[in-house]
């Protein structure tokens, strides 16, 4: 092979297509036009003497070539990558950096929302892209490139990922704050006979473990609604009296119309952290953006 005729653009864009399997969307990616992949495509082929991706029904197939070339491709380039931020100081407030982090609806109002206005002050240049959280895709999409972070509890992650502890949460009883029923030291049968709002993330769910937890010391609770985000939630038991079991830190964003009240023995507490990937573990600016969350979450 003639690796004159090499460079690392076109390793780039064998990268993008190798990984999208679509010279649409590996353009997009690299933010370049449709034919200029195509061309840049036609060169890899003559270089490696394969044809390196072959139409299929959706999108484009690898060949058995290039399979064998993406592990040493990208560990190169993710090298080379490394290599380049290590040796460029971090400025936030000079820096231009995209970067994609995904976490469930709760973690977006909690941790991103803050975060993303604390960044126009101290970074104005850096842009977030949030995504829902998928904890199936989750690896798949850290290698790709599409995320950069992702919070949510750890024992969720996949596994080969670096990660942080944030922060301990705990479920604690809401209702409005002039709840006729709502009150500290609530039995079991006085909770169970409230109507009950509960949060399935896949729709549709009208039972959560707390549900187990009830029907073991012989209760049966009444769930009236079933909301497909936590987000909803709040608003809905200010204007009813319909009570949930939200996470502590949603419901300090709503001090001012909700009460809370503790209930021990029904939900467990879970802890919440960052995960990513080893691709963006050395760079600077990624490590800046994980420590300002890290301090963030510490003083709330």
């Amino acid at each position: 092979m003639d690796t004159t005729r090499l460079d690392l653009n076109l390793l780039a864009t064998l990268e993008a297509l190798l990984l999208e399997q679509n010279v649409t969307k590996a353009a997009s990616r690299l933010h370049l036009s449709q034919p200029a992949v195509s061309a840049q495509l036609s060169r890899l082929r003559a270089i490696f003497d394969d044809p390196l991706l072959i139409p299929a029904r959706r999108g484009m197939t690898p060949t058995v070539k290039a399979l064998e070339l993406l592990p040493p491709l990208r560990a190169a380039l993710n090298q080379v990558r490394t290599t380049l931020a290590s040796h460029r100081d971090f400025d936030p407030a000079q820096a231009e950096l995209t970067l994609g982090i995904a976490a469930t609806d709760y973690l977006q109002a909690v941790v991103i929302m803050p975060l993303v206005i604390r960044l126009r002050r101290e970074a104005p240049g850096m842009r977030i892209a949030i995504h829902n959280l998928d904890p199936q895709q989750l690896a798949k999409q850290m290698e790709g490139g599409t995320l950069d972070l992702a919070l949510l509890s750890p024992k969720c992650a996949p596994p080969g990922l670096h990660a942080r502890h944030l922060f301990d949460e705990r479920y604690v009883l809401v209702g409005r704050r002039d709840h006729p029923q709502l009150r500290a030291g609530i039995s079991l049968e006085e909770y169970a006979r409230l109507e009950h709002v509960v949060v399935s993330l896949d729709g549709g769910g009208f039972a959560t473990p707390v549900d187990d937890a009830l029907q073991s010391s012989g209760y049966r609770r009444r769930v009236v609604l079933s909301a497909a985000s936590f987000l909803l939630v709040p608003e809905i038991l200010a204007r009813s009296d319909f009570v949930a079991l939200l996470p502590e830190r949603l419901v300090c964003e709503h001090g001012d119309s909700l009460r809370q009240i503790e209930m021990p023995s029904l939900a467990d507490d879970f802890a919440v952290g960052m995960v990513w990937h080893e691709r963006t573990h050395g760079h600077p600016g990624q490590r800046w953006l994980r420590d300002v969350i890290a301090a963030m979450v510490g003083m709330s």
